[in-house]
């Protein structure tokens, strides 16, 4: 029981992730105001790139073989994000 638990917030998670990242395309202007400060030149192109980042983080986590590289694909975009925010403050 408790690992079909976390299979199903799991599956939410990277829906949730799939969602956020088409996001982007859709509406990138939702995004401008969080992301221009990390990444300041061409934001737009970096809110395309995060969108598909985000996009592919959510379908890996959406694959059960898929999941332990979504993990560790999540801990380099995390860090990636911040390596640019400390960049540009």
């Amino acid at each position: 029981m408790s690992e079909n638990k976390n299979s199903t917030g799991i599956t939410l998670a990277g829906l949730s992730l799939v969602g956020a990242g088409l996001g982007h395309f859709v509406a990138p202007q939702v995004f401008e105001s969080f992301t221009k400060p990390a990444f300041p030149n061409d934001t737009a192109r970096y809110i395309k790139i995060n969108g598909t980042i985000e996009t592919a983080l959510g379908v890996a986590l959406l694959v059960p073989k898929a999941r332990k590289l979504a993990a560790i694909g999540g801990l380099g975009y995390i860090a990636y994000l911040g390596a640019n925010a400390a960049r540009h403050r």
